[in-house]
């Protein structure tokens, strides 16, 4: 994982995906104290970075006969959007709790969705039978090189965007689940910006990525985390997602759902943006954190499927 499979990654994927604006807010700025930088990748194609990752991988596949892959929501529509791309089927498996939205968007994006008798814990095997079932390629969420490159491409864009408006992020702040998004953007702002701090954000009812930092090894949770922020309910960082962000992260930061609630409805209200709670997580961390971060920080907001059902 270097800058140069990152630039490979971004010229596969950039006449399939959205180089998402770089967005500010002055009653942000005013409100908080801070100078707020936003990657809106709930602007990207299927409404979250997830699409970046799942394209880096599948483009680089020689006839798959299809893609399949394990996914909580955002990234079965990454899969099913890189699929369609290709031209051939998708097939996600996805914990029956899963939002009901998001599976609908997978469908229509056209993947089938494999949820019945699915959970957390259980979905790795499901998959697992299903590959070698229809012989399918597996593009793993977040714990594979080449989604990791892809996911990267972000923070390339992030900082490039923010040089040309002479903006320069002293922290830049991403959401953190299995780890690909966080250890792909530590990649690219350590390798052109190595002063510029980069911290992941993750639920309290959820921060094995936290634990696992301090604690130097991959902590696992013994179930699904009960948190509105569906994005980021893994179990666990991945093998390959872990030693890079042991080694380019400055930190993990905690938030509580009341404050992850507080930054959805400051998107909404102070800059008309519809942002899913895992794309919310980095203004949580600013809500809560402020006093101990940087005057400029970048934002990345991960996703926006939100879902406004009962």
């Amino acid at each position: 994982m270097d800058l140069a499979g990152i630039h490979a990654a971004f010229r596969r994927i950039a006449p399939y995906t959205h180089r998402t604006p770089l967005l500010t807010s002055r009653l942000l700025d005013e409100l908080l104290g801070k100078r707020l930088l936003l990657k809106a990748e709930h602007l990207q194609k299927t409404g979250s970075f997830k699409a970046r990752g799942a394209l880096s991988k599948a483009l680089t596949l020689e006839n798959p006969k299809g893609l399949l892959a394990v996914s909580s929501g955002n990234h079965a529509q990454g899969v099913a959007y890189a699929a369609r791309v290709l031209g051939v089927r998708a097939l996600v498996v996805m914990p029956e709790d899963a939002s009901p939205y998001k599976k609908a968007c997978a469908r229509a994006y056209g993947a089938e969705v494999v949820d019945q008798g699915v959970t957390a814990k259980n979905r790795e095997e499901v998959a697992e039978a299903l590959l070698k079932e229809t012989g399918y390629a597996l593009v793993h969420p977040f714990d594979d090189p080449l989604v990791i490159a892809g996911q990267a491409t972000a923070g390339l864009e992030l900082l490039a965007q923010a040089g040309r408006m002479g903006v320069f992020p002293e922290a830049v702040l991403a959401p953190v689940g299995g780890g690909g998004l966080l250890a792909g953007v530590a990649v690219a702002v350590k390798a052109l910006s190595p002063s510029t701090l980069v911290l992941g954000v993750e639920p309290e009812a959820a921060d094995d990525a936290r634990r696992s930092l301090e604690a130097g090894r991959i902590v696992r949770l013994p179930e699904a985390p009960k948190t509105r922020a569906d994005g980021v309910r893994t179990l666990s960082l991945g093998k390959h997602t872990f030693p890079i962000l042991k080694e380019k992260a400055d930190g993990v930061l905690a938030v509580s759902e009341e404050a992850i609630l507080e930054a959805e409805r400051l998107l909404f209200t102070r800059t008309k943006q519809v942002v899913e709670p895992t794309g919310a997580l980095p203004l949580a961390a600013v809500l809560e954190h402020g006093a101990g971060l940087p005057k400029t920080l970048a934002l990345l907001l991960s996703g926006g499927n939100r879902d406004f059902s009962p």
